[in-house]
Order: structure tokens, then sequence, then C-alpha cells
């Protein structure tokens, strides 16, 4: 399956001629032209990499990778796709409960989970699954959480990433609040929060902006602005760039081409040094866009233009580097080869994986609640297997009551036989 092909599988189907969102792109090319009036310019963007795989260069923020480090980048995004789209087909055969898609924003993720160390600490959302792979999270684990047969599925502090969040906002003050602890003990390590342009309009990001900016915390806010907060544009959310609102807490933001994998790491590699290096927190804003549904539940040709999703897909963050590695000379058709056998191998790993879950303990809820146990918990659990039984002894009459009836039948056959 090759990248190309990859990202049309994952993209919902059209709904055939002219989408009924058109009026809808109208209204946001309003909103977007007169957002631009306030402002008097468009936001200023680092770009490192053009979508037509140029490099360019920019005055703050640069980046030297080894031909090894650009093909591994690539290998992450590649990846992270193909897993992505599986996990989208196990929900459309009823595998998984729910998938939110990250179909468009895989440098975003790539690009700054690369620039974190080992020993910072990841607070995610509930779509970070490439930032989930590079801290070496299995992503067996990240779908059994939507298979609902774990709570996560993995040890936290094992990889230095937070269980995904699911509340909208809240992780931002989970944080801030470690990275204050961090500060106190005076470990030399940074904490980077993930977010979407809809949680930015979220009272939590904005406690947690205070409060990081009061306590001059380590920590880098990454929102993900992909344009969309489920139905919901951007325009409606702010009247400013989400970048700029740092400047009223009285910290720096930056926005960075959130599908130019190279920016992103550079822009996120200087942000965690800022903030590691006691200057306080930071605000990137990853300008990128979610070319599927918000959710497997989400139609967004209700909402959205085919138009606008096509000129974006011209944008797309793998094929820019994968033109830019040519254009060097720096894979060849081998080396593509062996990331697609890669890529397939993940996705049956992934399938079967997910085929053979096993179910938890009906009765494991009860576990953990409270370190030294609790009555209430006890007797809603003494509840909790009373109602389970009754299904056994539902089950057990109704064999008997099958039993009874077979029995009969063959009696009455007999009888009926000995009468002939």
């Amino acid at each position: 399956m090759s990248v190309k092909s990859t990202a049309a599988g994952a993209t919902p189907a059209r709904s055939g001629g002219r989408s009924t969102a058109a009026p809808a792109k109208a209204r946001g090319r309003t909103a977007r032209a007169a957002g631009a009036k306030r402002r008097g310019t468009e936001p200023e963007l680092v770009q490192l990499l053009t979508p037509e795989g140029e490099r360019v260069e920019h005055g703050e923020y640069s980046i030297d990778l080894t031909p090894e480090e650009l093909r591994g980048l690539y290998r992450d995004m590649v990846l992270t796709r193909r897993f992505d789209a599986e996990a989208i087909t196990l929900q459309r055969q009823g595998e998984l409960g729910l998938w939110a898609s990250l179909l468009g924003q895989e440098a975003a993720q790539i690009g700054s989970g690369r620039a974190t160390r080992p020993d910072d600490y990841v607070f995610p959302t509930y779509r970070e699954h490439g930032v989930a792979w590079t801290r070496d999270v299995d992503p067996l684990n990240l779908l059994g959480m939507f298979r609902g047969v774990n709570h996560g599925g993995w040890d936290p502090n094992e990889n230095n990433f937070h269980l995904y969040t699911i509340v909208i906002g809240s992780q931002t003050l989970h944080a801030t609040g470690y990275a204050m602890g961090v500060a106190k003990d005076g470990a030399d390590s940074a904490v980077i929060a993930y977010f979407g342009d809809g949680a930015s309009s979220q009272g939590d990001v904005a406690e947690a902006f205070t409060f990081a900016a009061v306590y001059n915390a380590p920590v880098v806010f990454f929102c993900q602005n992909n344009q969309w907060a489920i139905s919901e544009p951007t325009e409606k959310q702010s009247r400013v760039p989400i970048y700029q609102r740092a400047a009223g807490y009285g910290f720096p933001g930056v926005r960075v081409d959130g599908n130019d994998v190279l920016a992103v790491l550079a822009v996120t590699r200087a942000a965690l040094e800022h903030a590691r290096s006691g200057q306080g927190p930071m605000l990137v804003e990853a300008f990128t866009y979610r070319m599927g549904a918000h959710t497997t539940t989400d139609d967004p040709t209700r909402y959205r233009a085919d138009e606008e999703r096509e000129q974006w897909e011209s944008k797309d963050p793998i094929l820019r580097l994968k033109t830019y590695l040519d254009k060097q000379g720096l894979a060849d058709e081998a080396y593509y080869a062996s990331i697609e056998q890669e890529s397939d191998v993940l996705a049956k790993r992934v399938r079967d994986g997910v085929r053979t879950m096993e179910n938890p303990d009906t009765m494991a809820i009860f576990e953990h609640v409270y370190a030294d146990g609790h009555a209430l918990v006890d007797e809603e659990r003494a509840q909790f297997a009373e109602y389970l039984a009754s299904f056994e002894s539902e089950s057990e009459s109704e064999s008997e009551s099958e039993f009874e009836f077979e029995s009969e039948s063959e009696s009455e056959g007999a009888a009926s036989g000995e009468g002939r």
C-alpha cells in the first residue's frame, strides 16, 4: 500500500458532486479575510521545507540533519499513517468503539515528538498517535483503550508519556503542575502539553497559561491547529492567530508550518530548550489540517468543502519530505519498498493483535479505586457480582427449559410411533 493510497483510503468518501459544505466554506473565507484585515498582514509562519520539497532557511530557526535522520522522519510518518489507517478500518469493522485519526498531522506529531529528550515528559490528548510512536508506546496499547479492554495499557512513567486525556484541555493543567514540580526539583528537563485549536477556548487552557507564566514553569504548550474543532472553524474561536495569545500571558509564542516536519522539529527543539533552561513557558502553534474526520463518528462533508481538503492534500507532509529526499538523492526505490514492506508487517500485527485481545476481568473495574478499600465500593462490587450472576441463572434456566422441551418432544414422538 503506497503513501498516497493509504491517505486516500483513510479519507471519508465524498458525497458526490459539490459538497453541501460550500456555504460553510464561503463563510470561512469571509472570516479569514476579516481576520487578515484586522491583523493587517498574515501571521509569520516558520518554514524550512516548502510544499514543493524545496529547502529554505529561517533566520531564527535552523536544523541540520543527517540523511539517516531524514529517512527516519519519513519512516516515522509513513508507519504512523499506516497504523492510523488500519485503526480506522478496524473501527469500521466493529473492532474498535471509536477512533480519532491524525491523517494530515503526521509532521506536527513526529517532528515535535522527535524533538523531545527521554527525560522530558509528554502530556497528550487523544489524537497523539504519532507522538506516542516516538515515545516507544506500542500501538496496540492505544487500540486497546479504544477497544475498551484497558484504560491506557501503558505505564506513563516508563516512557514519560502520560495516558491519553479525553477531557478537552485539562491535560494542560496537569502538564503545568508537573512542570512546576520539575522546576522545584531542579531537574534538567522540560514538559510538553498537546492540545487542539478547539481546546484553546477552554478555561483550563487559560488557567494553565496563567500558572505557567507566573511560576515560570518549564512547559511547552503545543497546539495542533488543524483548523476545525469538529465542525467549528478556528475563525469562530479566536480573532487573532492562536500563537499570539501567549503575549497576553507574558511568554513567547510562535507559529510553525505544521506540515513541515523539519520546521516543527527545529521549533519544538528550541522551545523545549527555552523551557528547560529556566526561561519559562512557550506556545507553539503548528498550523496544519485535519484531512480526515474529527473521529469515526463524524462526517466532515456536512460542514467542509472537498476543495478545501484537496488544497491541503497538495501540502501533504509525507509527500513533501519524499520529494525532498528524491531531489537530494537521499533515498531510492529499494528504500521506499522496504518502508512499505515494514508498514505491511505493522498493519498485520495491529489487525491480529486487536482481534485476539482478551476481554478484561469484569470485576477489575472495582480494583485500585481506593488504596485501602472502601465500604461503598465493596457494596457496589457485591451488587454487580449479583447482577452478573443473574444472567448465568437465566442462561441455565433457558438451557433446562430447552432440554425439557426436547425430552417432551421425544417422548411424544415415541408415543405416537407406538400407536401406529
